[in-house]
């Protein structure tokens, strides 16, 4: 009978020689289609386990959250009234039986959505990533550290713009018209704003993650540098669910700076590479042929003969 250790052993062995023999069969790591299927179930599976789970907090703290959320609307200010408990003024109504549960619904997917952020993410990213090199999977702990925040700022200052937005919506209300609000249209108006906010911050994640898989380099990002600028607010406006230019200038501006941290980064990035990996043909026109040392060439060729 074989000792434990040596069996150990054997087993090991048997396991390395099984990975290597897989590892050449498939060097590229490809995955069939019903694979990859399977992958993405498990991940959605996992994603909607978080939002269910975020679900769940908003609805034990779906009062605190409510009033939370209704604040900007109750808050603004329209024609010298403010307040959701004055018949006209900036009242949310519901118009069906079924709305108040399907509110209580809406308040625990936007508390699910924000508090499962960093499992849907990762999420998101471990679907991409066996797809990487070695070398490149180690950027989830990046992508991770850093969507997860700006997701969480972006969320915030939609939340901020929503008074503005309803000062500005609001105010446009003609004198003896009553503010009669739908609780389901606001709140789509809410999940729509954060939502968007959230997204476009996410944009400047984007060009750092292209300039350190080397498909994006600051060269090229310099020379469209305007047309981003231009389609950074152009998305914003498109975004951007309310028609005021106050928040689709906060919007824009905002993501706009955040863009400028990205060319930094990259800037400093590719130096660094241009440091560490010098490029032999640097300072060459496109039309300009390489030098070539003749010399070592012609001395080989003798060293051969």
């Amino acid at each position: 009978m074989a000792k434990l250790p040596g069996a150990i052993a054997g087993a090991r062995i048997v396991g390395e020689r099984f990975v290597q023999s897989q590892r050449q069969q498939n060097p590229e790591g490809r995955m069939p289609l019903m694979d990859h299927l399977r992958e993405l179930r498990n991940r959605v599976v996992k994603m909607a386990l978080g939002l269910i789970a975020g679900m769940i907090v908003g609805f034990i703290f779906f009062t605190p959250v409510w009033h939370f959320i209704e604040r900007p609307l109750c808050s603004a200010m329209i024609r010298g009234h403010s307040g959701c408990t004055t018949l006209g003024v900036n009242q949310l109504v519901l118009n069906g039986p079924l709305d108040a549960f399907y509110l209580r619904v809406k308040v625990a997917v936007i508390v699910g959505v924000i508090l499962s952020s960093p499992v849907w993410l990762y999420q998101i990213w471990a679907f991409i990533a066996p797809g990487l090199y070695a070398r490149e999977k180690r950027w989830g702990y990046i992508f991770i550290g850093a969507a997860v925040p700006l997701f969480l700022i972006g969320n915030a200052l939609a939340y901020l713009s929503l008074g503005r937005s309803m000062h500005y919506l609001l105010g446009l209300t003609p004198s003896g018209v009553s503010n009669l609000i739908q609780v389901d249209l606001y709140m789509s108006f809410v999940m729509t704003m954060m939502l968007a906010f959230g997204i476009a911050f996410e944009l400047p994640l984007l060009i750092v993650m292209l300039n350190l898989a080397g498909i994006l380099t600051h060269e090229r990002f310099r020379k469209w540098r305007r047309v981003m600028i231009f389609g950074v607010f152009l998305i914003a406006g498109m975004a951007n669910p309310s028609p005021d230019p106050i928040t689709m200038l906060i919007l824009g501006g905002a993501c706009a700076a955040l863009v400028e941290v990205a060319e930094f980064i990259v800037w400093t990035n590719d130096r660094r590479r241009a440091r560490l990996h010098p490029d032999p043909y640097a300072g060459l026109a496109d039309d300009e042929l390489s030098p070539i040392d003749l010399g070592d060439t012609e001395t080989r060729d003798s060293s051969l003969n």
